[in-house]
């Protein structure tokens, strides 16, 4: 789990809070896309793998195929028959083209041969080693065809080891870094808010104790006041003001008599 201490430096705010939870909310969809991509193209990796060896253990066959065939041709036609071919021959009739393929948003490139044009030779070897020469041709036309196929697939398989690399550094980062900060910094907020919560509850309460112990207070002075008020009605009624009778119970001391 990371630290506590690993978040960001922002201000503990409610709106603050919200970018906060849809952050995180984004980082979570993008490491569950992320994780998926991973693993569509760990699967795709695995296939091409499996193909790149069934195809290296069939060329090692074909190309000796080929080679053999070609043996076959010059003890059959003679040494000069290559020269014969390359006289006949103005352009290439087997050629290869380029095509990408998208596996999870990764571009693969394709490599596939195709005949362009007629074959020019077909003469060759007429008077002798015609079909041995036919039987290299179409041995070698095989190793082409393999050799075209395991160019693409090595060409498609470095390219999703680097992708699939490059999608568990960001899958690892969004896991181990982003999300624990965001969610750290999610904490830290809610922490702050709910403890300026605590203080204006606090604030509050003092605030309703001074109104409650003052409205007491003026309750109380005016009570006394409606009691001083009956007190003097009563008093006026019997025909001596309570200011009077206070003054005649106030103990007077007299002036000396001097003879």
């Amino acid at each position: 789990m990371a630290g506590q201490g690993q978040r960001l430096n922002v201000v503990p705010t409610v709106t603050m809070l919200g970018v906060m939870k849809a952050r995180l909310i984004g980082a979570t969809r993008g490491h569950a896309l992320l994780k998926k991509k991973s693993d569509a193209l760990t699967v795709q990796f695995r296939q091409i793998l499996k193909k790149i060896v069934s195809a290296k253990e069939s060329m090692g066959d074909i190309m000796k195929t080929s080679a053999f065939a070609l043996t076959e041709a010059k003890y059959v036609a003679g040494d000069n028959v290559k020269h014969v071919v390359l006289e006949n021959v103005r352009s290439a009739t087997l050629k290869v083209r380029s095509r990408q393929e998208n596996v999870a948003g990764v571009k693969l490139p394709r490599f596939e041969y195709f005949s362009d044009g007629e074959t020019k030779n077909d003469l060759t070897g007429l008077a002798r080693g015609g079909q041995q020469i036919q039987l290299c041709r179409a041995a070698y036309i095989k190793a082409i065809e393999v050799l075209v196929e395991l160019a693409s697939l090595q060409t498609s398989f470095l390219t999703l080891d680097e992708a699939i690399k490059t999608t568990n550094r960001r899958v690892n980062a969004l896991e181990n870094v982003v999300k624990p900060r965001l969610e750290n910094t999610i904490t830290y907020i809610k922490g702050e808010l709910d403890e300026l919560e605590r203080e204006d509850f606090f604030r509050l309460k003092k605030i309703q104790g001074y109104k409650k112990r003052e409205i007491e207070r003026q309750m109380l002075a005016a009570k006394q006041f409606a009691e001083e008020q009956e007190a003097e009605k009563i008093s006026l009624k019997k025909g001596i003001s309570i200011n009077a009778a206070h003054n005649l119970l106030a103990v007077e001391k007299d002036d000396d008599i001097i003879f």
